[in-house]
């Protein structure tokens, strides 16, 4: 694994270890095993440096309080299972292997206590390819070290490549189109700031941050229904005749929540509605590329839309970068905006976005792959039941389940029980409507998806899951 935040091993001490592994015996559990798996966890969530030497054994076993035949069977499991690296005549070195780092996955992590928290729809980090984008993006870094780290518009470099991405994809764009941002709800909340719409056509479900940032702003919201199925075009008149002079903001690939793919015809008649209305159309692209049909088509855009788009769904939440796409004009006032400045990316952050997204094939072939297998094996777990509907959305993170014979509240405080915790439908409506709604991320590794489906077993009153409720180590 590359290392990127060291110049050089740093041993981890016999103290520290044992400080890092805290209570890890585990009644009924084997010395070794319960040691083995404490060292990956503790890995996994920063306890441990990873890329450094562990204590020889026998300060180790004195540490612990255990033999040192129990210590060399834990290392041998830890080997074994790719947690760590051991040269002859040197130390055992901490390491994750790339199972490991494939479920890392910030809010949809299971915690220590065995808890579900399914609340954000976030897909896990790259790691090796973030890693090594990170530590190409600091070997070059000097130049910009040089500066004084006011980006304003954003790095060309970035700029360039975005730009050059939407050209290929048969939107000629300039770089002076390109502004970037700390993300794409930052990219809404300055586009927001600066037009200042008195009031914003929304779909109902739609991405609840969006929602926020519009009150806040005292912007009146005009809803239009999206389903599994598609835009209703009456409704969809006439929130763009209620938000007439101000904003409409549409999730129009692989909508979020309801995973729905806008049509070609629907997007020309949006741009119709737009222009007869005098409203701006923000296009949110963050799930553009989670494209998981079998043979994806070209996603034609709604024209002259302004788009925003950011790499947390297609590389990481963590990695804090979108941009907006719009006229030239438009991105020259945007970054003469007094909240431009405070609302972009970190120059380090940009940088090593340019490295991710100068190839972006590698991590999003992974990506897609790996979330088409959760999204089918939670489909499979979940279809055929009278106690809930869904289509199988073309791409996304999540299903969007109708409940046929509950309200979303109920399951999800009784999923709550459970140590799962979920997102109602009413979370996601500007109108507090979907009631019978609910959010379901496929996001997890299967081993979870398998304890979700169990859980909504029970928490729409079937057997549940066949096992300790949170408490226990799962």
């Amino acid at each position: 694994m590359v290392q990127f935040w060291q110049t050089g091993p740093m041993r981890t001490s016999d103290s520290q270890l044992a400080a890092a592994l805290g209570g890890w015996r585990r009644p009924g559990v084997a010395l070794a095993r319960a040691l083995a798996d404490a060292v990956g966890d503790a890995a996994l969530d920063g306890r441990l440096r990873v890329g450094s030497p562990l204590p020889a054994e026998r300060r180790t076993a004195t540490a612990l309080g255990v033999s040192r035949g129990t210590v060399t069977a834990a290392l041998d499991l830890l080997r074994a299972e790719g947690w760590i690296d051991t040269r002859r005549g040197s130390a055992s070195t901490l390491r994750l292997p790339p199972e490991a780092a494939a479920r890392i996955a910030p809010s949809s992590a299971v915690g220590e206590d065995g808890a579900i928290d399914l609340t954000s729809a976030v897909p896990a980090a790259p790691h090796t390819a973030y890693q090594q984008a990170l530590l190409r993006a600091t070997e070059r870094s000097g130049p910009v070290l040089a500066e004084s780290g006011e980006t304003g518009p954003g790095l060309p470099e970035l700029r360039s490549l975005i730009a050059d991405r939407c050209t290929a994809e048969g939107l000629a764009t300039r770089p002076e189109q390109i502004l970037i941002t700390s993300g794409a709800r930052a990219a809404l909340a300055l586009l927001t700031a600066h037009l200042r719409p008195r009031a914003a056509a929304v779909e109902i479900p739609t991405y609840p941050a969006a929602l926020a940032g519009f009150r806040a702003a005292g912007t009146r919201l005009a809803g239009c229904r999206v389903t599994t199925d598609g835009w209703d075009l009456d409704q969809l008149d006439d929130a763009f005749r209620a938000a007439a002079g101000g904003l409409a903001y549409l999730v129009p690939d692989f909508q979020n929540p309801t995973g729905a793919l806008m049509p070609v015809a629907v997007r020309r008649t949006v741009a119709r509605l737009a222009g007869r209305h005098g409203v701006t159309v923000v296009a949110d692209e963050t799930m553009r590329d989670l494209d998981l049909r079998a043979a994806p088509s070209p996603l034609e855009r709604i024209p002259r839309a302004v788009l925003v788009g950011s790499a947390a769904k297609t590389v990481w939440a963590g990695l804090r970068v979108g941009w907006i796409r719009g006229t030239a004009a438009l991105i020259g006032e945007l970054a003469r905006h007094p909240l431009c400045e405070p609302l972009s990316a970190a120059p380090t952050q940009q940088m090593v976005a340019a490295e991710l997204l100068r190839d972006p094939a590698p991590v999003l072939d992974h990506r897609r792959a790996v979330l088409r297998q959760q999204r089918d094996h939670l489909s499979g777990l979940l279809g055929g039941d009278d106690r809930w509907r869904f289509t199988v959305p073309p791409g996304g993170l999540a299903l969007w389940l109708r409940l046929t014979a509950v309200r979303s509240d109920v399951v999800t405080a009784e999923a709550r029980e459970y140590g799962l915790e979920l997102s109602p439908g009413p979370a996601f409506a500007a109108d507090a409507t979907c009631s019978r709604h609910l959010r379901l991320p496929y996001t997890s590794p299967i081993t979870t998806l398998d304890r979700v489906a169990a859980v909504m077993d029970g928490a729409c009153g079937g057997k549940g899951p066949q096992a300790p409720r949170p408490g226990a180590r799962p």
